[in-house]
């Protein structure tokens, strides 16, 4: 809520600097590595938090001693913006911060997902598109975290704003991850995917032809996420298409931006459910899609799920741990997670979906 409320009052704001300022103290707030209560001192003052100035303080205290703010309220009544930042309250809607999410992985309870189920992130992106991560890179980054497997899913070319591969050169990136992975046999295996973008009428940009060339297939709405209409037959389309895996941050939702696509998740689910395609729960702290309230939906429509970091550099591999939180909140048992597979068991899985099978 405080991190919220900051960023309210950054969109109130006419003066630049100060916009940018408190739009730097709800990104500090966000990422706290413990809850705000336990930064009170005894004597009722707030201890000194880096990017936090005395407004933006004074805005903490008030929401830890009353539940809310009249000084961000008020300057949002004077800022004319009202009917806007009230809507991007709207998009901010089951995000967890980073203290919350340290908080549910220390607690969770038994049979619920954990860092030890996990055996490999399935959606990240390299310098091939628009990361800062090399092929390399990502095989140490993978043997340092003791992970099984990982896919880079580099932006499919229907994609030009993320910088998205041409095919021939997808081929050429599959070449070298072979070469890489003849190098560190037995301690670490990448597979060769890409994030194909889910056009607006529900077809996926990379033709089937091609889809069935890569080990795994992230299918992911990048269009049309702003509308307010249903676009329940267009994602139907993408998890029924032969060759897709995954259905990635299905929404495309972003924190106190855009709510992202609306559907008739439910069937939506019984869809991907029947396919054997996995809903994924992205880890992008901004993104955080599909959150645990979704995340039960499609749990009890039968789907199985993947969590990914959707990592562009090494620093986000970490973004998992948002994931796997929201997985703790949906009571997701990791037998439904495809990153906590064994290698054998997820590859004989992508094969059956490569030629559209049904799941085992």
């Amino acid at each position: 809520m405080i991190a919220g409320l900051l960023g309210d009052l950054a969109a109130a704001q006419t003066d630049p600097h100060r916009k940018f300022g408190y739009k730097q103290a709800a990104s500090a707030i966000r990422r706290l590595e413990e809850p705000i209560e336990a930064l009170v001192e005894p004597d009722g003052t707030l201890a000194r938090i880096p990017r936090i100035g005395p407004a933006s303080a004074r805005v903490i205290m008030d929401v830890v001693r009353t539940g809310g703010s009249p000084f961000v309220e008020a300057a949002v009544d004077a800022s004319g913006r009202r009917a806007d930042i009230l809507r991007r309250r709207g998009c901010r809607d089951h995000f967890l911060s980073h203290a919350r999410v340290r908080e549910i992985l220390a607690g969770r309870t038994p049979g619920g997902p954990g860092r030890q189920d996990y055996h490999g992130d399935l959606q990240m992106h390299s310098t091939w598109s628009d990361g800062a991560q090399s092929l390399e890179a990502i095989f140490a980054a993978g043997i340092d975290r003791n992970y099984r497997f990982a896919a880079v899913t580099d932006h499919s070319a229907g994609l030009p704003i993320a910088n998205g591969v041409p095919f021939s050169r997808f081929l050429e990136q599959r070449r070298e991850i072979a070469r890489l992975n003849a190098r560190h046999r037995g301690r670490f295996r990448l597979l060769s995917g890409v994030e194909a973008n889910i056009r607006a009428d529900g077809e996926v940009d990379v033709p089937l032809e091609e889809r069935r060339l890569f080990d795994v297939v992230v299918a992911a709405p990048h269009s049309a996420l702003r509308r307010a209409d249903m676009q329940t037959e267009r994602m139907i389309a993408a998890v029924t298409a032969p060759g897709v895996h995954i259905l990635g941050h299905p929404r495309g939702r972003m924190y106190g931006s855009r709510p992202g696509v609306a559907a008739d998740w439910p069937r939506v689910f019984a869809a991907a459910a029947r396919s054997g395609v996995a809903i994924e729960l992205d880890g992008d702290p901004s993104r955080q899609d599909l959150d645990w309230v979704l995340a039960r939906q499609a749990l009890d429509a039968g789907c199985i799920f993947a969590l990914d970091s959707d990592a562009h550099d090494v620093d986000e591999w970490s973004n998992v741990d948002c994931a796997l939180a929201h997985a703790v909140l949906a009571g997701i048992p990791a037998e439904r997670i495809i990153n906590a597979w064994e290698l054998d068991r997820l590859l004989a899985w992508a094969a059956r979906r490569r030629e559209g099978r049904a799941p085992a």
